[in-house]
């Protein structure tokens, strides 16, 4: 798919979203990368947002929420209310999610996997990405994905084909523990 790139309408410079090194990748930080894979996805006709974290493909909204660490109780509130703002020239609107990327730079708790994957209708719309060994001289991602996203698939072979990053899943990581 990101073979055939188009970044004519993009004001930034293509370099900044690919390593300059030939032996050693440099894995942007978390917004860098969400950033520069909006780009790839507008250059593919998908619609994305300059000012808020989401990719709208076939009428339906995939949102990306990065962030250091979260209390349990707060991820279930915003992960079950599955709503983002849409901005609209100088108003915003509230649409309904259908998938959620949670990205963290730092571990999340264990109790956030567990919640996931203990509730079918939430990990079928809910990813969550351990982002927090990215900068190490081996980039690994832990992973938490069972949803249908086309985009979140995306993003993942974007990781893996632009930086490197290898995944692991998290249910064997954490069946593995129990």
């Amino acid at each position: 798919m990101w073979n055939r790139l188009k970044f004519s309408k993009c004001n930034f410079v293509l370099e900044d979203c690919y390593s300059n090194s030939d032996d050693e990748l440099a894995v942007p930080r978390v917004w860098e990368l969400i950033r520069c894979f909006k780009r790839e996805c507008q250059s593919v006709g998908w619609k994305t947002s300059e000012h808020e974290d989401w990719v709208h493909l076939d009428s339906q909204y995939h949102n990306f929420l990065w962030t250091r660490t979260i209390h349990p109780s707060t991820f279930k509130k915003i992960a079950k209310a599955s709503k983002c703002a849409v901005r609209e020239g100088i108003s915003y609107r509230v649409v309904d999610v259908t998938y959620t990327a949670w990205l963290f730079s730092e571990s999340p708790p264990e109790e956030l996997m567990q919640t996931v994957m203990g509730d079918q209708n939430l990990a079928e719309s809910t990813a969550i990405y351990d982002m927090s060994r990215l900068y190490s001289s081996k980039p690994i991602c832990i992973k938490l994905n069972s949803t249908g996203s086309r985009v979140f698939k995306e993003f993942e072979n974007f990781l893996q084909k632009k930086w490197g990053v290898k995944f692991r899943s998290a249910q064997g990581m954490l069946t593995a523990e129990v």
